[in-house]
């Protein structure tokens, strides 16, 4: 058995630049969870994680004889095991939209940021940095008339956009001044307290 597993606090096993990273330790904060938190080179992956997680994908969480490597299951779980702030509806449809939100950000918009972070092809880059812009503005209807994501409640799916949001002027993204809607919601949840405790000192670098 990994001595991970035997440690009575949780440990999540973090990339420090990575947004599904991020967005777990951002719903630690705002729940105020104990975790250890390990920050791991994805270039470099240590045995310990390589023998609890077989993909070798970051984050990984350990919680006891509990490993999850699925970013979104990790947030559910965290949601659900420390249930205040509760941040998904207990409605249904709700809940099934909220969810369908969060996977098409984890699926489609976090992997344009990485083309757009690390790849070597400016042509490649220019088409992530435009799909992206061209999906954030299409998102403004969904803030003109509630405060958070079509919700009057700060959501998992508001803590996945934050995470986004932090990093636009780092991708080069500048927003247009029609998307005054998201401009004014990313201030809002960027400067939670919850938010910048959940950096890391290379995020804190993305806006110096």
């Amino acid at each position: 058995m990994n001595d991970f597993t035997k440690r009575s606090t949780m440990v999540l096993f973090s990339d420090p630049k990575g947004a599904s990273s991020h967005r777990v330790r951002l719903v630690a904060q705002e729940k105020d969870i104990p975790m250890e938190i390990i920050s791991v080179d994805e270039s470099n992956l240590p045995e310990d994680l390589l023998e609890l997680n077989p993909y070798g994908t970051l984050p990984t969480l350990v919680d006891r004889e509990l490993v999850l490597y699925d970013p979104q299951v990790i947030i559910e779980y965290l949601d659900e095991r420390f249930p205040h702030p509760p941040l998904m509806s207990v409605d249904p449809i709700s809940k099934a939209r909220a969810r369908q939100m969060l996977r098409q950000i984890e699926k489609e918009w976090y992997p344009l940021i990485d083309t757009i972070s690390k790849s070597e092809n400016q042509d490649d880059v220019k088409k992530a940095r435009r799909e992206l812009t061209e999906r954030l503005i299409q998102l403004i209807p969904a803030f003109d008339h509630q405060p958070f994501f079509m919700s009057e409640d700060y959501s998992l799916v508001d803590i996945s956009l934050a995470v986004l949001m932090w990093r636009l002027p780092a991708l080069g993204i500048d927003l247009p001044k029609s998307a005054k809607p998201i401009i004014d919601y990313a201030e809002k949840v960027l400067e939670r307290e919850t938010f910048g405790a959940s950096l890391s000192d290379d995020e804190l670098d993305m806006r110096d």
